[in-house]
């Protein structure tokens, strides 16, 4: 394994266990196995070497959400199995968990701006995916980036937010109906 990747792992590593605030490029460079000089041979600062392990990150959450699309399912099964494993991602992610962590803890803002751009990503992604809907007739037009929006965040408050408020969590498959019976009925042709 190359230096460049020894230490992006060590990044991942210390990010995933301490979060953004608390790793500093000593850590890295002690879990990587090398001098921190080396770590600037290959990234300017901190931020930069988050930004990349950020961008992987989100590589990675699309292909498992890619994973998910069957070309023959319809269009509102493709999507609920892809929301929720987005969310599930997000849950299981060691990284992506420690930085919802610190952003509701501690606002750090280099983690707020990346958990936006992380945000920006899957809405964009669905927009993505609702836009060939709509090219291949399942949908009828609409505002993707809007609808992809709404979708994403209501499916965050049904799986993440509703057991905080309510005494128990709903199932997939009622959050699968409810959003079959209602916003995707409104986007059927």
């Amino acid at each position: 394994m190359d230096r460049r990747q020894e230490i992006l792992e060590a990044a991942s590593k210390s990010f995933s266990l301490f979060g953004y605030k608390a790793t500093t490029m000593d850590q890295v460079a002690k879990i990587a196995n090398v001098g921190k000089g080396t770590i600037y041979t290959f990234f300017a600062n901190k931020e930069i070497l988050f930004q990349e392990i950020v961008v992987k990150m989100i590589s990675e959450m699309k292909l498992t959400a890619e994973e998910e699309i069957v070309p023959d399912r319809p269009f509102q099964e493709n999507a609920h199995n892809v929301l929720m494993k987005i969310l599930q991602f997000r849950e299981v992610h060691q990284l992506y968990a420690k930085l919802v962590e610190e952003e509701k803890e501690l606002r750090t803002p280099t983690v707020k701006m990346m958990l936006v751009r992380i945000e920006k990503e899957i809405v964009s992604y669905i927009a993505e995916k609702i836009d060939i809907a709509i090219d291949k007739k399942e949908l009828r037009p609409c505002d993707s980036e809007l609808v992809a929006y709404l979708l994403f965040k209501a499916y965050i408050g049904f799986v993440a937010d509703w057991g905080a408020t309510h005494d128990s969590e709903l199932s997939e498959e009622r959050i699968a109906f409810l959003f079959r019976d209602t916003i995707f009925r409104g986007l059927l042709p």
